[in-house]
């Protein structure tokens, strides 16, 4: 279960001054067990990531989150596409918004 600490793990500031964000949407994430303890240490980059929707899913790619120090040889690839937990209308609301003129995820 997740903690309700409410504090910001990561922000793309890059991304607000290079464009007008018209909405915010907040997301879960699938994630794996050495990626979340790297996550709350704050060792993620959101500089040169995107959304892209596959097969009705919304996946986040180029997202690094470094390998956790603590890990073994299981430790995950830091570049992965991670998939989006959104509701299904608000995929469709993204892929409506993506397809007029000036748009992004």
């Amino acid at each position: 279960m997740a903690k309700g600490t409410g504090k910001v793990l990561a922000q793309n500031k890059k991304a607000g001054h290079d464009y007008f964000i018209e909405e915010t949407i907040e997301a879960g994430m699938v994630l794996t067990g050495t990626e979340i303890k790297s996550i709350r240490a704050g060792r993620v980059q959101l500089k040169e990531s995107y959304v892209q929707i596959r097969s009705g899913e919304a996946w986040i790619n180029n997202m690094h989150v470094s390998s956790f120090e603590q890990g073994n040889r299981f430790n995950h690839d830091p570049l992965r596409a991670r998939k989006l937990l959104l509701h299904k209308k608000q995929i469709g609301e993204l892929v409506g918004a993506v397809k007029r003129d000036g748009y992004t995820i």
